[in-house]
């Protein structure tokens, strides 16, 4: 070891490494990759196919096995998923700040398995359901509250394991890799395996809960979570740990504190190339041991309310440098983190609408199901809980087609690819026109009640397949936008928020699900579109009035795109020249249009 050090301290005066430490990073170099991909894309699929069949043939399953009423089963339905989505939150926040991704991941494998059991014996244990229901009856036994505590309990533990697997492993997945067009093979792999499990969870297992019994349904959602849960194990040598450093919201929060604080205090303008190492003074960027500077550059011009909180004053640090003060000073990098934060926002509160109209789509286009011809053949017919799997369907297919032949086609002819922004933006385009296209199918299932004279709940003499194209065309919707929304999150937040980042796509969906039922309850208050009956509703204003609100959405999303820089844009803005010039290590456009 003697003879390593001085080899290595020859010529040099750079502080010695210790040969160990050099070990370490060597071994933890070794680790990732590609490699990593059959691991991790299969315990997602484990869990996805548990929790998505789980849960996705719930509406069928509180009609007919809990006596639950139809619009409240749908109501109920879309509580359930927003719950699924939201949790994502928690588990993001949780790797981010105190447990790292793979703990959190194998923790929540372990609490979907467990979820998926208590599912299995409400179907199994009569005791845990209420009585039957006599068919033509009116009056039916309503669970009990020990029944739906039961019940929801399964709901909750469902709803945490989603928590630490649905988004924090593509977080997981993403931090394997080095380059960004890497990662975005990545993330359109990720939601490729995650539809084709949603697929699976939509068919094979709701055909099973429908046709040969619950108890085997939920039972196949538990033996999926528990292979998942191994596959994800087998790979635990080969993963890259990450070490969480401490809550980064914290950081957040102080910034906006210390900028209250200075309300009154100026931040000197950016000067002139020349002057800017006398600008930097007047900022607080970090105090650095061994005698090494930090990397400096004046603050971002953007959201510049916030660089007062970077701003030294006289009691703000000690005289070694440290800050005396850190709810009144903090460091240009906090600053710039906060603001990459508050800029994504205006665009994620744009994506919030395209969740809350395929909330809305796919949980009406089950009610939508029960009322028409669902037999393809004499001896099989469509489960209504299967329906949503045409969205699912036709986003495996997008994405497999925008991955192999269209993005390669555009970095050919036009050397890159659509940016994130572009992506997001197509997908609303695509969300305002699935709208329509239900609004005139359901227009045509009205016609064919009235014409027929089809009486109150009675089958309507219509295939179940005109519901199929609106459907498909809200999954090529959804190949465009939520992996685009994946791309730009993770790529703009901050490398301590990534967890974050890709949770934030989870957010959406979960708030897109709990709005939807206020505003189908705000819809039945107020009109009379959505009775019991949806044979003498009017379902087709109800589509009508989301498509014309989407298309006011897609001009605000517009605008917030338009006014949008990326966050490399800014930063070699304050440097040297813009995004346009920087180049991967490929030599090829990279960043905002490579990620």
């Amino acid at each position: 070891r003697e003879r390593e050090r001085e080899m290595a301290s020859k010529d040099s005066n750079e502080p010695l490494l210790d040969v160990e430490e050099a070990r370490m990073a060597c071994s933890s170099r070794k680790r990732g990759g590609s490699i990593t991909f059959p691991f991790i894309l299969g315990g997602m699929m484990g869990q996805t196919l548990a929790t998505l069949g789980a849960t996705s043939n719930i509406i069928v399953y509180l009609i007919n096995q809990y006596n639950v009423k139809n619009i409240d089963a749908a109501q109920t339905s879309n509580i359930v998923n927003g719950c699924i989505n939201l949790a994502p939150i928690a588990g993001a926040i949780a790797s981010d700040s105190f447990l790292g991704c793979f703990a959190v991941v194998a923790a929540s494998s372990l609490l979907t398995l467990l979820g998926m059991v208590l599912f299995t014996l409400t179907a199994t244990v009569s005791s845990l359901r209420p009585a039957p229901c006599p068919p033509g009856s009116t009056t039916c036994a309503a669970a009990s509250a020990r029944q739906n505590a039961v019940l929801f309990l399964a709901v909750a533990l469902a709803s945490m394991g989603a928590g630490g697997t649905r988004f924090v492993m593509a977080t997981m997945g993403a931090n394997q890799l080095d380059t960004p067009r890497d990662r975005n093979v990545f993330f359109n792999w990720y939601f490729f395996v995650m539809y084709v499990a949603a697929v699976i969870g939509f068919t094979a297992v709701v055909y099973v809960q429908d046709n040969v019994g619950w108890g085997w349904g939920f039972g196949s959602c538990a033996a999926a979570s528990a292979v998942g849960a191994v596959v994800l194990l087998l790979g635990v040598s080969r993963y890259r740990g990450d070490v969480p450093q401490g809550s980064p919201f914290v950081g957040l929060a102080r910034v906006v504190v210390a900028a209250v604080r200075k309300w009154k205090v100026t931040p000197p303008p950016p000067p002139p190339p020349p002057s800017r190492d006398e600008a930097v003074e007047h900022y607080y960027y970090s105090c650095s041991s061994g005698g090494e500077k930090p990397k400096r550059q004046v603050p971002t011009r953007r959201l510049r309310f916030f660089n007062r909180a970077a701003v030294k004053t006289p009691g703000d640090t000690h005289p070694d440098g440290s800050v005396a003060k850190p709810w009144r000073l903090c460091t240009v990098d906090q600053v710039e983190d906060l603001k990459a934060v508050a800029g994504v926002l205006p665009l994620w509160f744009s994506s919030l609408f395209i969740s809350i109209s395929i909330a809305v789509v796919l949980s009406l286009s089950v009610l939508q199901a029960l009322t028409l011809d669902r037999r393809l053949s004499p001896h099989f017919a469509v489960p209504a809980g299967s329906l949503p799997v045409a969205t699912l369907a036709s986003s495996a297919f997008s994405l497999s087609l925008l991955d192999r032949c269209l993005y390669p086609a555009c970095r050919r002819l036009l050397g890159r690819v659509p940016s994130p922004l572009q992506r997001v933006g197509a997908g609303h385009a695509i969300n305002a026109a699935a709208l329509a296209a239900a609004a005139l199918v359901e227009r045509r299932r009205l016609d064919v009640v009235r014409s027929r004279g089809v009486a109150a709940s009675a089958t309507v003499p219509m295939s179940v397949l005109w519901l199929l194209p609106p459907l498909a065309v809200v999954g090529l919707g959804e190949a465009f936008h939520f992996p685009g929304q994946v791309v730009l999150y993770y790529q703009e937040f901050p490398e301590a928020l990534r967890g974050s980042a890709t949770g934030m796509v989870g957010a959406v969906v979960a708030v897109g699900f709990y709005a939807s039922t206020a505003v189908v309850g705000l819809v039945r208050r107020a009109t009379g579109w959505l009775p019991e009956d949806i044979n003498v509703g009017r379902l087709d204003k109800v589509y009508w009035m989301l498509a014309a609100v989407g298309t006011v959405n897609f001009g605000f999303y517009l605008l917030c795109a338009t006014v949008y820089e990326y966050a490399d844009k800014v930063e070699n803005s304050n440097t040297t020249t813009s995004s346009t010039a920087i180049t991967n290590n490929k030599g090829e456009p990279s960043s905002a249009m490579d990620g």
